[in-house]
């Protein structure tokens, strides 16, 4: 349900941000300060899993975009709404026909079945990216290639042509401005766009029917259309409502800790550890499986770990993680020097897939077993981003956390003891108001 008791009615502009995920759809507008005017969010049903095959229906993510919308403006008057960006998750993928009509369902960011793809991509071209069961590029050729003559009938009962590549995303922005076709260079750069000479790179020349279906490229904040005039009519918005493109989740999340300057960096303390730090140029290192996105004039470069609070959930849940934390000395080293890892294999800051996990000797003492999880995630961290500088990315000047471990202050004071900068907790970090961000953006660059 919506946070707002009573419907808002701004005399400012506002501007409204979406995040779809796997989970769910979260919404919320913000005015010209940025200041969260609403938000709402509304749960998905669990995707369709078959061994390695997840899948969801792409209807089913354009009806809930149709409920949150109006949803919203049970809390807040859209007369001023400007603009409306959308984010999503870019492993998330389908085809459409020539309507923007799903000709398939929609392989989820954790689908598995396109392993034989990947084979394929590694012979073609040396985008480590792209070589993923997780990435979008193998799964639409796994589409397209499991897709009766390259036609099938739709749930209409029509014979439908592929079209178009569809992320999650290009999808529910499609379902404002009735123009499919259109995406963004972060939703593109795991479907192989070249973010650097702004383009889709000559390989895709040997994925001859996928390359008729590649879309048009936009950076993110920039407009694609204004609100298709019958939507806006359906859904009461302004008709001049502009739709800017997208980006993915991870990246609107991190659009919401308001980082925007080289040096600025945010970790992402969620299952596992994730670092990125704006930099003037971009890295791309395969070997640690370091790449970079445009952000803005700059560039977000990162890489993520096997750590995380997964480990610390494995031996933890989190009202034992805050009574123990209360009495942990983050000044103080346990000196156990731990590597934790859930199973054996690491790939950022160390590349080592034969690396196990070093989660010994363990203390009698439960408190000091958890103050050494911390040290051992805050030491990789370290190692992280001093890995990201000896490649050529400035070393953070600050650091602002993202993720459920933002939480604890006790392991923030830990970290900052091993990073030797400052560390913050953002004071947003839905990635709705990241997306928000950029429709605010997108806007005002027009």
């Amino acid at each position: 349900m919506a946070n707002q008791p009573s419907q808002l009615q701004p005399t400012t502009p506002i501007y409204m941000g979406i995040d779809a995920g796997t989970s769910g759809m979260r919404a919320c507008c913000i005015d010209n300060r940025a200041v969260l005017l609403a938000q709402t969010d509304i749960s998905f049903p669990e995707p369709i899993v078959h061994g390695p095959e997840v899948s969801q229906d792409p209807l089913l993510w354009s009806k809930t975009l149709l409920t949150i919308i109006k949803q919203l403006n049970t809390v807040i008057l859209f007369d001023q709404l400007k603009a409306i960006a959308i984010d999503g998750t870019s492993g998330s993928v389908f085809i459409s026909d020539t309507t923007g009509h799903p000709t398939s369902e929609a392989l989820m960011y954790n689908d598995a079945r396109s392993g034989q793809q990947v084979e394929q991509l590694k012979a073609i071209t040396d985008n480590t990216t792209v070589q993923s069961v997780s990435a979008g590029l193998p799964k639409l050729m796994w589409l397209l290639e499991n897709m009766t003559n390259a036609n099938t009938t739709g749930t209409n009962g029509t014979v439908q042509k592929p079209a178009y590549v569809m992320h999650q995303a290009d999808w529910l922005s499609s379902q404002l401005t009735h123009q499919p076709g259109h995406s963004d260079i972060n939703n593109c750069l795991k479907t192989g766009y070249d973010p650097v000479q702004h383009r889709w790179p000559k390989w895709f020349e040997q994925l001859p029917t996928l390359q008729t279906l590649l879309p048009q490229v936009h950076k993110p904040g920039d407009l694609m259309s204004e609100i298709d005039r019958d939507v806006a009519d359906r859904l009461h918005l302004p008709c001049d409502t502009k739709i800017v493109a997208g980006t993915t989740d991870s990246h609107a999340a991190i659009l919401a800790t308001g980082i925007s300057q080289p040096g600025e960096a945010v970790t992402s303390l969620g299952s596992t550890l994730v670092v990125k730090v704006i930099s003037k140029t971009p890295i791309f290192n395969e070997q640690y499986g370091i790449y970079s996105q445009p952000f803005g004039e700059y560039w977000l470069v990162g890489g993520g770990s096997n750590t995380g609070g997964a480990v610390l959930r494995e031996y933890f849940n989190n009202e034992q993680m805050e009574s123990l934390s209360k009495h942990i000395d983050p000044e103080r080293d346990t000196e156990l020097n731990y590597y934790p890892l859930l199973k054996t294999g690491e790939r950022f800051p160390e590349n080592n897939p034969n690396l196990s996990p070093m989660l010994s000797p363990r203390p009698d003492d439960d408190m000091l077993f958890l103050q050494a999880l911390f040290e051992g995630i805050a030491r990789i961290e370290y190692n992280a981003y001093q890995k990201l500088a000896e490649l050529g990315a400035p070393y953070p000047k600050i650091i602002y956390t993202a993720g459920g471990g933002a939480k604890n202050s006790v392991w923030t004071r830990i970290r900052q003891r091993y990073c030797q900068t400052t560390i913050k907790q953002s004071q947003y970090t839905e990635a709705c108001y990241g997306t928000a961000l950029l429709a605010k953006h997108g806007y005002q660059q027009l």
